[in-house]
C-alpha cells in the first residue's frame, strides 16, 4: 500500500512544485515591491521597521515552503528558518502597534488615562486602598484588561517575548532530536519529542496571541487610523493558519486519513503555504501599504503639490435655474526619497537592539520571582540549621550543667 502512495507522490511531486514555485514566484515579487515602496519612502522609522519586518515574513515561508517541497529531505532545515522568523515577526507586529501610539511612553500614558476614565477613581486613591491590588491582578487581565493600566503593556510585551524565546529554542531543539533520531515529526508517539514540543508551543503561542487580542482590545479606538483590524487578521491568519494547519494535517496523518507516507504529509503543507502566501502578498499590498509614508507635514522638507477639484452645483428650474462652483484645494508634501542602505540599516540597527532590550527585560521578569523563591527556600533552611545548632549546643551545655551539679553533689 506504500509503495502505491510512493509512486502517487513521484507522480504529483514535480507539478505541485511548479504550480507552488509559481505561487511562491508572485508572493515573493509582491512583497519585495511592496518593502522597496517603504525602504524608499523611510519617512516614519518607529513605525516602517516593524511593517517590513512583518511583510518580509511572506517571502521567508513563500522561499522556505517551495524549497522543502522541492527537497524534502531540506524539511527541518527549513521549518526551524520559518519557525524562528514566525516568532519574530509576532513580536515585530505587537512592536508596530505600540509605534503606532507614539512609542511606549505614550502607550503607558494612554493605559493609565484608560485604568483611570473606565474605573473612574483617581489612580492615587486606588493605589492607597485593596482596590489597586485587586484592580490590577492577573484575574482584571482576563476580564477587565484595561483595568490593568501600564502592567497591560508588560504582560503584552513578556507574552510576545516568550513566545519569540521558546519558539527559537524548540525550534533548534527539535533539529537535534532529529539528528538522533528521535524527534518523530508529526508522529504523536510517547517516545517521541513531537509531541510534547507541540504542545509547549501551541500553549505559548495561545498565551502570545492572547495578549496582543487584549492589548487590541483596550487600545483599538485608537488605533482606528491605522485600519487595525484588517492588519490584525491578516498577520494572524499566517500565524495562526499554518501553524493549526500543519497540526491539523499531522493529526489526520497519525488517525490515518491521510496516507503514511512522511514526504506526501510535509510536501501537502509546503504546497499549501505556497498557495496561501501568494494571497497574504496581494492582501499586504492593500493592508500595509507604502501610500501614507509618502507624504510628510508641510513644515518638513519634500515637494510641495497642490492638488484643486472643482464641481459645479445647478440648481432651480426654467429661467430661474442658477449655478454655483465649488472649489476644493488640497496641499499635500511630497515626502523626499530615502536612501534604500540607510533605511536598511536602521531596520537591522535599531530594531536588533530593541529585541535584545525585549530579550533581556523578559528574561529578569522571567529569573526574578525564581530567585526570590531561591532567597526564601535559603533562608528558611539556614534558620532551620541555626535553630537546631542552637538547639543542640542549648542541649550540650545543659549535659555540662548537670554533670557538674552532679560532681558538687558527690
Amino acid at each position: 500500500m506504500a509503495t502505491g502512495y510512493e509512486d502517487t507522490y513521484r507522480d504529483l511531486h514535480q507539478p505541485a512544485v511548479v504550480i507552488g514555485g509559481c505561487f511562491a514566484i508572485v508572493a515573493v515579487l509582491l512583497s519585495i515591491y511592496l518593502i522597496f515602496q517603504h525602504l524608499k519612502s523611510y519617512t516614519n522609522p518607529a513605525e516602517q521597521k516593524w511593517i517590513v519586518a512583518v511583510i518580509f515574513m511572506v517571502p521567508v515561508y513563500a522561499t522556505q515552503s517551495i524549497l522543502s517541497l522541492w527537497n524534502p529531505r531540506m524539511s527541518v532545515a527549513c521549518d526551524i528558518l520559518r519557525n524562528c522568523y514566525e516568532a519574530f515577526a509576532l513580536y515585530s507586529f505587537g512592536s508596530y502597534l505600540v509605534a503606532c501610539l507614539g512609542g511606549e511612553r505614550s502607550v503607558i500614558e494612554l493605559l493609565e488615562n484608560e485604568s483611570r476614565g473606565q474605573l473612574g477613581k483617581p489612580l492615587l486613591e486606588r493605589r492607597n486602598g485593596n482596590q489597586a491590588v485587586q484592580s490590577r491582578s492577573c484575574i482584571s487581565f482576563f476580564f477587565r484588561p484595561y483595568a490593568m493600566g501600564r502592567d497591560l503593556l508588560t504582560i503584552e510585551r513578556f507574552g510576545l517575548v516568550q513566545y519569540m524565546i521558546l519558539k527559537t529554542f524548540c525550534a533548534f531543539l527539535a533539529f537535534l532530536l532529529e539528528l538522533f533520531g528521535v524527534f518523530g515529526d508529526g508522529e504523536f508517539k510517547w517516545h517521541y519529542g513531537y509531541p510534547y514540543i507541540a504542545v509547549v508551543l501551541n500553549f505559548s503561542q495561545m498565551w502570545a496571541l492572547y495578549c496582543l487580542v487584549q492589548f487590541y482590545n483596550v487600545t483599538h479606538e485608537r488605533l482606528k487610523p491605522i485600519k487595525p483590524l484588517a492588519k490584525f487578521i491578516s498577520f494572524k491568519a499566517i500565524v495562526f493558519a499554518t501553524w493549526w494547519q500543519g497540526l491539523g494535517i499531522a493529526l489526520l496523518w497519525a488517525l490515518g486519513v491521510l496516507p503514511n507516507v512522511k514526504k506526501l504529509r510535509t510536501g501537502l503543507q509546503d504546497f499549501l503555504i505556497c498557495i496561501e502566501m501568494a494571497i497574504a502578498a496581494v492582501a499586504h499590498i492593500y493592508v500595509f501599504s507604502a501610500e501614507p509614508y509618502r507624504f510628510i507635514p508641510v513644515s518638513g522638507y519634500g515637494r510641495v503639490t497642490t492638488e484643486t477639484t472643482k464641481a459645479e452645483l445647478k440648481f432651480g428650474g426654467g429661467d430661474q435655474e442658477k449655478s454655483a462652483v465649488f472649489e476644493k484645494r488640497e496641499t499635500q508634501v511630497a515626502a523626499p526619497g530615502t536612501s534604500v542602505t540607510e533605511s536598511v540599516q536602521d531596520i537591522v540597527l535599531e530594531g536588533g537592539q530593541s529585541v535584545v532590550k525585549d530579550v533581556v527585560l523578559t528574561i529578569n521578569q522571567a529569573i526574578g520571582p525564581v530567585e526570590k523563591g531561591v532567597t526564601k527556600i535559603q533562608e528558611k533552611i539556614h534558620q532551620r540549621f541555626v535553630g537546631s545548632k542552637e538547639a543542640s549546643e542549648l542541649q550540650v551545655e545543659e549535659r555540662v550543667e548537670e554533670n557538674l551539679t552532679g560532681e558538687q553533689n558527690i
